[in-house]
């Protein structure tokens, strides 16, 4: 039985991964995993997705050469929830910045953007998105 037999998985067979840049500390996105990106990031060090939104594996990094390296995995005491720390090849949000977390709202509902943007999506993708 491999590891990722052993996870808890919702009903779609996803587990959420929230990706931190293991140097800094940075939570830089959240995403999805099953079982076989699970087994897939283990094996290769780079991590392996399933995307919701288009029903099929990316790997970051795959389209944008920004890939993150898997350094250490994680998971929590209910065994479904997981933390991969990495070092990342470049920004981590498909909008260029570094975090995905890259704007902060008050108790006013004010948002404020708090980092800067490392490249533009055209930069990234050849395409603007």
């Amino acid at each position: 039985m491999s590891f990722s037999a052993t996870l808890k998985y919702d009903k779609d067979g996803l587990i959420p991964t929230v990706v931190q840049d293991a140097a800094s500390g940075t939570v830089l996105m959240v995403a999805y995993m099953n079982a076989i990106s699970v087994d897939q990031t283990l094996a290769t060090g780079k991590v392996t997705f399933w995307s919701r939104s288009r029903q099929k594996f990316w790997i970051k990094g795959e389209s944008s050469g920004h890939f993150l390296f898997l350094k250490q995995f994680l998971f929590d005491c209910d065994s479904d929830c997981l933390l991969v720390k990495v070092e990342a090849a470049g920004p981590s949000c498909h909008e260029g910045y570094r975090s995905c977390f890259f704007r902060e709202s008050d108790a006013d509902g004010n948002v404020t953007v708090i980092a800067e943007r490392e490249l533009t999506p055209d930069q990234i993708y050849g395409t603007s998105k």
